[in-house]
């Protein structure tokens, strides 16, 4: 098997309304999307074409879509579907997605509260 590559996306701030109080669903709040392909970049960096590659500015608005969409109840379900975004692509092996909610409804200081999944494809 070819060693696998990696294109990184972090950083990725969209509003949306996401969250199980009806607060989080009405007044929404920012969300921090980090993102980690694994894929072989061989023929891309061969040709030097965007066409054989995943085209990072394109993946950014369509994940920027999945947060700003259909409200979940959730993080963990909010990264699985950007996770199905990413793979959607069938040269991605692999996506490790983290969904950060720096403003999630804690009643104590903190900082950030995050999930991260990964999920990938049968080899």
């Amino acid at each position: 098997m070819e060693p696998l590559d990696e294109i990184v996306l972090t950083g990725l701030t969209v509003f949306g309304r996401h969250g199980v109080y009806d607060h989080e669903r009405a007044d929404g709040q920012e969300f921090t999307i980090d993102l980690r392909l694994r894929l072989s970049l061989r023929e891309a960096a061969a040709s030097d074409d965007v066409a054989d590659t995943v085209h990072y500015g394109e993946l950014a608005e369509r994940v920027a879509a999945v947060v700003a969409g259909e409200p979940v109840d959730l993080i963990e379900t909010l990264a699985a579907r950007i996770a199905d975004v990413a793979l959607a692509d069938l040269r991605v092996r692999s996506a490790q997605v983290t969904v950060h909610k720096p403003h999630a409804p804690i009643p104590l200081s903190f900082q950030d509260v995050a999930v991260t999944i990964t999920r990938g494809r049968p080899e």
